[in-house]
C-alpha cells in the first residue's frame, strides 16, 4: 500500500496538468485567433463626431464612416435613434447625406458583420445633439467721439462664450460684450457662433455725433490777409467762435495751399495762400475745430483744362453739346457723373483730412441750377440726385478713415424742391456727419414758409427753414448746421439780425452754425461768448 499511493498521487497530478497545459494552450491558440480577426475583420471609424457633441442639422452631413478595408462598407448598417438610415456610398466612405434631424439628443449606431461568424460584430456608437439655433445677438450701440477713434461697441448675446468684433475676440461676461477699437470705420462686422457651429452676425454702421460749432467763412485769401485773419483770432480767443471754416478749393477751382495732387499741379489749381500744416497746428493750438470747404462741381480751373485738353466729358454741357455756362461763365460747372472728375475732389478731400483738417465740407456739391432738360453730363447713368448721393457716400468712405468728419452745403429750397439743384436731402443725409443748408434770409422769397418779406424778419424764416431740415435728417445720423447770413444785401444786417439768425436756429433743433460773409469781415455780427 506504501508504493501504490504515492503512484496514484502522481496520476493525479498528471492529470491536473494536463488540463492546465490544455487551457494555456487554448488560450494561447484563442490570442492568435483574435490577432487574426482583427487584422482581417471590418475596423470601423466614425470621423467628426464625438460623444457629446453638438452640430447644426447640415453637421450630419460632414460625418464619414470608414472601414480598415473600403471593400467591407457592404457590411456597414447605419441606425440613428434605433432605425435604419440609407447612408451613401462613395469614394470609400459612407455619409449621412440626406438625413434630416430635428433639433434635440440623437444616438449613431454603426455595425459591421464581421466576416468570421463566431466572432462579434464590429460597432459604433455615438451620441450627439443637433442644434439648429443661432445664438440670439443684439448690439447696442456702436458709437465713437470722433472719426478719429476710439469707436466703442456694446451689446449683448445668448448662446455663445464670446463674440467676434471686426477681427477682434471679446469674450461674454453674464451675456453682455464691450469693446473698444482704435480706428473707426464705416461698418463694423460683429457676428457670434455657437458650440454646433450656429453663426449670427450683424453689419453695424458706426455712429459718430458732431461735436456742433460756432464757426466763420474764410476764404484762403482772407486768410493770408492780416486785417481780416486777426480779428477772426481775436474773436476766438474771446470764445466767440470755436471753429474757423478755410478754404480749401473754392468757386474759381483754384487751391489755398500747395496741393500733392497730380492734376491739381497738372492744371496748376495751386495758389499757396497759406502753408496748411501751419495754420492747422496754430489754429488748433487754440483749441479750435478747422473745417475745410471743397467746393466740388463749380471749378472752372478744372473745367477749362479738362475742355482745352480733349477730356471734355469732366466738363457739363448744354444740349447742343457746349460748355454749359448761363450765369456763371464758361467751362464754370465740371460733370458731377464723370469718374476723373469725382476722383480729383475725392484726392484732395484725402488730402485735407491727411494734413489734419477736422472737417471736409462740402459745397456746390449738385448739379447746376437750371431746367435738366436743357443739360446734358456725359456718362450719367441715374438720377443727377442719386448720383450725388453716390458721390457723398464715397466720399465719407474715403475721409473718415483719415479722422475727418463729413459735411455737405445745400440749397435752403433743396428741403422741398430737391430736383432743383440734384440735392435729396434725406438720401444725402445717410452718408453725411452734417447738412449745412444754406438759409440766408436775403435768399428767400416773399411767402417762403408764410414770411411776408424774409430778407427783413431773419428769426422766422431761418427758424421755418432750419425746422424743415431738422425734420427731413430725422433719424439719419446727421446734424443740421447751417450758414447763417453775416452780410447786407437789401437790407442792413447788424449785430441784431446776425443773433436773431443764431437764437432762431437753436430754437429749432439745431444750435451749431456757420458765418458767411464773402468779405470775410465779421465785425459787426456781434456775436456773443458761448
Amino acid at each position: 500500500m506504501s508504493d501504490s499511493a504515492p503512484k496514484d498521487s502522481a496520476r493525479k497530478r498528471k492529470r491536473v496538468l494536463i488540463p492546465a497545459v490544455g487551457v494555456v494552450v487554448l488560450l494561447l491558440i484563442a490570442g492568435v485567433v483574435t490577432t487574426i480577426v482583427h487584422s482581417r475583420g471590418v475596423g470601423l471609424a466614425v470621423d467628426d463626431l464625438t460623444d457629446g457633441l453638438s452640430i447644426t442639422p447640415s453637421g450630419v452631413e460632414r460625418v464619414s464612416i470608414t472601414t480598415t478595408d473600403p471593400g467591407e462598407l457592404h457590411r456597414v448598417t447605419v441606425h440613428v435613434d434605433g432605425q435604419p438610415v440609407e447612408a451613401q456610398r462613395a469614394d470609400g466612405r459612407m455619409t449621412l447625406t440626406g438625413v434630416k434631424l430635428g433639433e434635440g439628443e440623437h444616438t449613431l449606431t454603426v455595425r459591421a458583420d464581421n466576416p468570421l461568424p463566431w466572432l462579434p460584430d464590429a460597432e459604433v456608437e455615438r451620441r450627439f445633439t443637433v442644434d439648429a439655433t443661432p445664438p440670439e445677438l443684439r448690439v447696442d450701440v456702436a458709437e465713437a467721439k470722433s472719426p478719429r477713434g476710439p469707436v466703442t461697441v456694446r451689446g449683448s448675446v445668448d448662446g455663445a462664450d464670446s463674440v467676434l468684433i471686426g477681427d477682434q475676440r471679446v469674450p461674454v461676461r453674464d451675456g453682455r460684450f464691450e469693446a473698444s477699437l482704435a480706428s473707426v470705420p464705416m461698418l463694423i462686422r460683429v457676428g457670434a457662433n455657437d458650440a454646433a457651429g450656429n453663426a449670427q452676425h450683424h453689419d453695424v454702421a458706426v455712429k459718430v455725433t458732431h461735436p456742433g460749432m460756432r464757426g466763420v467763412h474764410m476764404s484762403a485769401a482772407a486768410w493770408a490777409t492780416a486785417s481780416l485773419r486777426d480779428p477772426v483770432l481775436a474773436m476766438a480767443r474771446e470764445g466767440r467762435i470755436d471753429t474757423v471754416q478755410l478754404d480749401i478749393k473754392d468757386e474759381s477751382g483754384e487751391i489755398g495751399y500747395d496741393s500733392q495732387v497730380p492734376l491739381a499741379r497738372q492744371i496748376g489749381a495751386n495758389r499757396n495762400h497759406y502753408d496748411a500744416r501751419a495754420v492747422l497746428d496754430e489754429l488748433h493750438g487754440l483749441g479750435l475745430r478747422v473745417v475745410g470747404r471743397l467746393v466740388a462741381f463749380r471749378d472752372p480751373v478744372l473745367g477749362k483744362a479738362s475742355w482745352e485738353s480733349g477730356a471734355r466729358d469732366r466738363v457739363a454741357q448744354n444740349a447742343s453739346g457746349a460748355p454749359w455756362s448761363a450765369h456763371y461763365g464758361q467751362y464754370a460747372f465740371t460733370n458731377f457723373a464723370n469718374p476723373e472728375v469725382r476722383d480729383y475732389n475725392i484726392a484732395i478731400a484725402k488730402e485735407a483730412a491727411s494734413l489734419g483738417f477736422d472737417d471736409i465740407l462740402y459745397d456746390y456739391v449738385r448739379r447746376p441750377d437750371g431746367p435738366i432738360g436743357q443739360m446734358a453730363f456725359p456718362g450719367l447713368t441715374t438720377s443727377a440726385e442719386q448720383s450725388i448721393v453716390d458721390f457723398l457716400r464715397d466720399n465719407r468712405a474715403a475721409v473718415r478713415p483719415l479722422g475727418a468728419y463729413l459735411g455737405a452745403s445745400v440749397f435752403g429750397i433743396a428741403a422741398h424742391s430737391p430736383l432743383d439743384v440734384a440735392q435729396d436731402i434725406p438720401a444725402m443725409s445717410a452718408h453725411v456727419d452734417y447738412v449745412a443748408p444754406m438759409v440766408y434770409p436775403s435768399h428767400w422769397g416773399p411767402g417762403e414758409y408764410g414770411v411776408d418779406n424774409p430778407n427783413a424778419r431773419p428769426y422766422e424764416i431761418v427758424r421755418a427753414s432750419v425746422a424743415d431740415f431738422v425734420r427731413l435728417t430725422e433719424g439719419t445720423g446727421a446734424a443740421v448746421i447751417p450758414w447763417l447770413q453775416a452780410f447786407s444785401l437789401g437790407h442792413a444786417y447788424g449785430p441784431r439780425e446776425v443773433q436773431a439768425q443764431v437764437v432762431a436756429t437753436a430754437d429749432a433743433g439745431a444750435p451749431s452754425f456757420l458765418l458767411w460773409n464773402a468779405a470775410c469781415a465779421y465785425g459787426s455780427a456781434g456775436l456773443e461768448p458761448a
